[in-house]
């Protein structure tokens, strides 16, 4: 074990942007779940139940960047170009679309920022389960509403 492990930096930012290229490598369309409060900018009437699911792929993206704090991006909402900001640790889950394969991750609402060497953020967990969702539950663009329930899960979407 290494004697700064308390330091390090959460792997979270790192596996999003691994999962986001194998999807995009294999022709998959990946899709990210996020937690949605104060510190998300989204459009507010495309959230549900407090939460999101955004298109990351390529072709529904402009200008998109995966920090290790934020995923920033441009996306269309109903024709209209909007600025997407989402802080790492609001997002519940990246997956493929096509095929539901992917992390979930815990999101905590008592995220503080890592000081140096004193705390961490919370560490992702899997939690992997799948909710079917009917045909129709998604608005424009490929931004589907995220599961009603409280824990992260991977939804069916064709």
């Amino acid at each position: 074990m290494h004697a700064d492990d308390d330091a390090l930096p959460s792997t979270q930012p790192y596996l999003l942007r691994a999962l986001h290229e194998w999807c995009t490598d294999n022709g998959f369309t990946p899709y990210l779940a996020v937690q949605v409060d104060g510190s998300v900018q989204v459009p507010p009437e495309f959230v549900r139940d407090g939460q999101i699911v955004l298109n990351l792929s390529y072709d529904a993206t402009d200008k998109l960047q995966m920090g290790n704090e934020y995923i920033e991006f441009q996306a269309r909402f109903g024709g209209v170009a909007r600025q997407i900001i989402v802080p790492v640790h609001r997002v519940l889950a990246i997956y493929a679309r096509e095929n539901n394969q992917g992390m979930a991750f815990t999101v905590s609402d008592s995220y503080l920022a890592p000081a140096p060497a004193e705390s961490a953020p919370p560490k992702p967990t899997l939690a992997p389960s799948a909710t079917p969702v009917t045909e129709g539950d998604e608005p424009p663009d490929g931004n589907g509403p995220a599961p009603a329930s409280k824990r992260p899960a991977l939804r069916l979407v064709k």
